[in-house]
Protein backbone atom coordinates (compact mmCIF):
# COMPACT_ATOMS: atom_id res chain seq x y z
CA UNK A 1 0.00 0.00 0.00
CA UNK A 2 1.28 3.26 -1.10
CA UNK A 3 2.02 5.90 2.04
CA UNK A 4 1.87 9.58 2.14
CA UNK A 5 5.41 9.17 1.89
CA UNK A 6 6.04 7.80 -1.58
CA UNK A 7 2.50 9.25 -2.45
CA UNK A 8 3.63 11.01 -6.22
CA UNK A 9 1.13 14.02 -5.32
CA UNK A 10 2.47 14.12 -1.44
CA UNK A 11 6.24 13.99 -1.49
CA UNK A 12 6.47 16.36 1.74
CA UNK A 13 5.64 15.30 4.97
CA UNK A 14 5.34 18.11 7.92
CA UNK A 15 4.18 16.63 11.08
CA UNK A 16 4.56 18.42 14.75
CA UNK A 17 3.26 17.45 17.97
CA UNK A 18 2.42 20.71 20.41
CA UNK A 19 4.32 20.19 23.86
CA UNK A 20 1.45 19.61 26.84
CA UNK A 21 3.67 21.63 29.32
CA UNK A 22 5.23 24.92 28.03
CA UNK A 23 6.93 27.26 29.85
CA UNK A 24 4.71 30.36 30.71
CA UNK A 25 8.53 32.52 29.79
CA UNK A 26 10.97 30.44 28.52
CA UNK A 27 9.64 32.11 24.73
CA UNK A 28 10.83 35.44 25.96
CA UNK A 29 14.51 34.51 25.49
CA UNK A 30 14.53 31.55 22.52
CA UNK A 31 15.81 34.01 20.62
CA UNK A 32 19.28 34.20 22.69
CA UNK A 33 19.12 30.13 23.37
CA UNK A 34 18.76 29.53 19.27
CA UNK A 35 21.89 31.87 18.61
CA UNK A 36 23.97 28.80 18.44
CA UNK A 37 22.16 27.79 15.74
CA UNK A 38 21.96 30.68 13.60
CA UNK A 39 25.68 30.74 13.46
CA UNK A 40 25.52 26.93 12.39
CA UNK A 41 22.46 27.20 9.57
CA UNK A 42 24.01 30.44 8.58
CA UNK A 43 26.36 28.27 6.95
CA UNK A 44 24.32 25.49 6.35
CA UNK A 45 22.34 27.07 4.46
CA UNK A 46 24.69 28.44 2.38
CA UNK A 47 26.29 24.96 1.42
CA UNK A 48 22.34 23.95 0.79
CA UNK A 49 22.19 26.82 -2.67
CA UNK A 50 25.69 25.16 -3.93
CA UNK A 51 24.72 21.77 -2.92
CA UNK A 52 21.20 23.03 -5.06
CA UNK A 53 23.52 23.79 -8.05
CA UNK A 54 25.69 21.05 -8.00
CA UNK A 55 22.18 18.64 -8.33
CA UNK A 56 21.21 21.21 -10.64
CA UNK A 57 23.59 19.93 -12.98
CA UNK A 58 22.85 16.07 -11.80
CA UNK A 59 19.70 16.17 -12.83
CA UNK A 60 19.80 17.93 -15.97
CA UNK A 61 22.34 15.06 -17.07
CA UNK A 62 21.23 11.70 -15.04
CA UNK A 63 17.30 13.11 -14.34
CA UNK A 64 18.97 12.04 -11.08
CA UNK A 65 19.23 13.88 -7.50
CA UNK A 66 22.18 13.02 -6.27
CA UNK A 67 21.08 11.02 -3.11
CA UNK A 68 23.83 12.25 -1.05
CA UNK A 69 23.07 16.05 -2.10
CA UNK A 70 19.64 15.13 -1.00
CA UNK A 71 20.45 13.76 1.98
CA UNK A 72 22.11 16.90 2.95
CA UNK A 73 19.96 19.20 1.42
CA UNK A 74 17.12 17.32 3.64
CA UNK A 75 18.90 17.55 6.60
CA UNK A 76 19.19 21.18 6.29
CA UNK A 77 15.91 21.53 6.05
CA UNK A 78 15.01 19.19 8.72
CA UNK A 79 17.33 21.13 11.33
CA UNK A 80 15.91 24.44 10.28
CA UNK A 81 12.46 23.04 10.68
CA UNK A 82 13.48 22.13 14.57
CA UNK A 83 14.96 25.26 15.15
CA UNK A 84 11.80 27.57 13.83
CA UNK A 85 9.46 25.42 15.35
CA UNK A 86 11.34 25.95 19.22
CA UNK A 87 11.65 29.31 18.38
CA UNK A 88 9.92 31.98 16.69
CA UNK A 89 8.32 30.13 13.72
CA UNK A 90 6.13 28.20 16.18
CA UNK A 91 7.14 27.89 20.16
CA UNK A 92 5.24 24.35 19.68
CA UNK A 93 7.99 23.10 21.97
CA UNK A 94 10.50 23.96 24.78
CA UNK A 95 12.76 20.72 23.84
CA UNK A 96 16.32 22.15 22.69
CA UNK A 97 16.36 21.37 19.10
CA UNK A 98 19.53 18.90 18.50
CA UNK A 99 22.47 19.77 15.95
CA UNK A 100 21.96 16.98 13.71
CA UNK A 101 21.17 17.04 10.39
CA UNK A 102 19.23 13.83 10.64
CA UNK A 103 15.74 12.21 10.91
CA UNK A 104 15.19 12.62 14.94
CA UNK A 105 11.83 10.90 14.82
CA UNK A 106 11.73 11.80 18.92
CA UNK A 107 11.73 15.45 18.15
CA UNK A 108 7.65 16.97 17.99
CA UNK A 109 8.77 18.61 14.59
CA UNK A 110 9.42 16.25 11.68
CA UNK A 111 9.78 16.64 7.63
CA UNK A 112 10.27 13.92 5.42
CA UNK A 113 10.67 14.54 1.95
CA UNK A 114 10.41 11.53 -0.61
CA UNK A 115 13.10 11.03 -2.51
CA UNK A 116 12.28 11.32 -6.37
CA UNK A 117 12.99 8.59 -8.79
CA UNK A 118 13.62 10.94 -11.37
CA UNK A 119 13.21 14.62 -11.76
CA UNK A 120 12.28 16.41 -14.76
CA UNK A 121 15.20 18.27 -16.98
CA UNK A 122 13.27 20.80 -18.16
CA UNK A 123 11.66 21.60 -15.13
CA UNK A 124 14.61 22.22 -13.17
CA UNK A 125 15.64 25.06 -15.23
CA UNK A 126 13.23 26.99 -14.85
CA UNK A 127 10.75 25.82 -11.39
CA UNK A 128 13.03 28.12 -8.54
CA UNK A 129 13.35 31.52 -10.57
CA UNK A 130 10.22 31.49 -12.11
CA UNK A 131 7.26 28.70 -11.41
CA UNK A 132 7.95 29.26 -7.90
CA UNK A 133 7.52 32.89 -8.16
CA UNK A 134 3.53 32.70 -6.86
CA UNK A 135 4.60 30.94 -4.33
CA UNK A 136 7.63 33.45 -3.13
CA UNK A 137 5.00 36.44 -3.08
CA UNK A 138 2.54 34.25 -0.75
CA UNK A 139 4.82 33.39 1.61
CA UNK A 140 6.79 36.65 1.81
CA UNK A 141 3.72 37.48 3.85
CA UNK A 142 3.97 34.64 5.89
CA UNK A 143 7.99 34.98 6.39
CA UNK A 144 8.50 39.09 6.05
CA UNK A 145 12.26 38.48 5.39
CA UNK A 146 14.68 35.27 5.37
CA UNK A 147 17.08 35.16 7.91
CA UNK A 148 19.38 31.94 8.07
CA UNK A 149 16.93 30.13 5.88
CA UNK A 150 14.30 30.55 8.17
CA UNK A 151 11.75 33.69 9.99
CA UNK A 152 11.96 36.96 10.89
CA UNK A 153 9.45 39.24 11.44
CA UNK A 154 6.37 37.88 9.16
CA UNK A 155 3.25 36.57 10.02
CA UNK A 156 4.47 33.35 11.43
CA UNK A 157 6.40 35.33 13.49
CA UNK A 158 3.55 37.71 14.83
CA UNK A 159 1.20 34.91 15.12
CA UNK A 160 3.95 33.01 17.19
CA UNK A 161 4.24 35.83 19.51
CA UNK A 162 0.42 36.06 20.33
CA UNK A 163 0.72 32.37 20.90
CA UNK A 164 3.49 33.25 23.77
CA UNK A 165 1.63 36.09 25.00
CA UNK A 166 -1.38 34.31 25.66
CA UNK A 167 0.84 31.23 27.31
CA UNK A 168 2.27 33.99 29.42
CA UNK A 169 -1.01 34.96 30.47
CA UNK A 170 -3.34 31.58 30.36
CA UNK A 171 -0.59 28.67 30.60
CA UNK A 172 -2.36 27.65 27.21
CA UNK A 173 -1.43 27.81 23.63
CA UNK A 174 -4.77 28.27 21.64
CA UNK A 175 -5.19 24.93 19.56
CA UNK A 176 -6.47 26.84 16.44
CA UNK A 177 -3.89 28.96 16.54
CA UNK A 178 -1.27 26.00 16.54
CA UNK A 179 -3.07 24.70 13.38
CA UNK A 180 -3.17 28.00 11.71
CA UNK A 181 0.55 28.20 12.42
CA UNK A 182 1.62 24.90 11.01
CA UNK A 183 -0.36 25.20 8.04
CA UNK A 184 1.57 28.43 7.80
CA UNK A 185 4.74 26.39 8.16
CA UNK A 186 3.25 23.82 6.18
CA UNK A 187 3.57 25.74 3.14
CA UNK A 188 6.61 27.28 3.63
CA UNK A 189 8.27 23.99 3.62
CA UNK A 190 6.27 22.47 0.47
CA UNK A 191 7.64 25.65 -1.36
CA UNK A 192 11.08 25.64 0.28
CA UNK A 193 11.28 21.55 -1.42
CA UNK A 194 9.73 22.56 -5.16
CA UNK A 195 12.21 25.53 -5.36
CA UNK A 196 15.30 23.39 -3.77
CA UNK A 197 14.89 21.24 -6.57
CA UNK A 198 13.80 18.59 -4.22
CA UNK A 199 10.40 17.57 -6.26
CA UNK A 200 8.68 18.23 -9.26
CA UNK A 201 5.02 18.25 -7.96
CA UNK A 202 4.09 21.68 -7.20
CA UNK A 203 2.69 22.98 -4.37
CA UNK A 204 -0.90 23.47 -3.52
CA UNK A 205 -2.53 26.92 -2.75
CA UNK A 206 -3.41 25.37 -0.18
CA UNK A 207 -3.68 25.73 3.63
CA UNK A 208 -3.29 22.68 5.39
CA UNK A 209 -3.78 23.02 8.88
CA UNK A 210 -3.49 21.55 11.95
CA UNK A 211 0.14 19.40 13.62
CA UNK A 212 -0.57 16.45 10.98
CA UNK A 213 -0.75 16.30 7.19
CA UNK A 214 -3.80 15.54 5.59
CA UNK A 215 -5.67 12.30 6.20
CA UNK A 216 -3.32 11.12 8.79
CA UNK A 217 -3.88 10.69 12.38
CA UNK A 218 -4.08 13.73 14.05
CA UNK A 219 -1.24 14.21 17.38
CA UNK A 220 -2.83 15.08 20.14
CA UNK A 221 -1.30 17.75 22.90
Amino acid sequence: MTTLASAPDRPVRVNAVLDPQLSRWLWLVKWILVIPHYVVLFFLWIAFTLVSVVALFGILFTERYPRTLFDFNLGVLRWSWRVAYYSYGALGTDRYPPFSLGEEPDYPARLDIAYPERLSRGLVLVKWWLLAIPHYIVIGFFLGGYHFGWWDGGLVAVLAVIAGVTLAFTEKYPRSLFDLILGLNRWVLRVAAYAGLMTDVYPPFRLDMGGSEPHEPQDQA
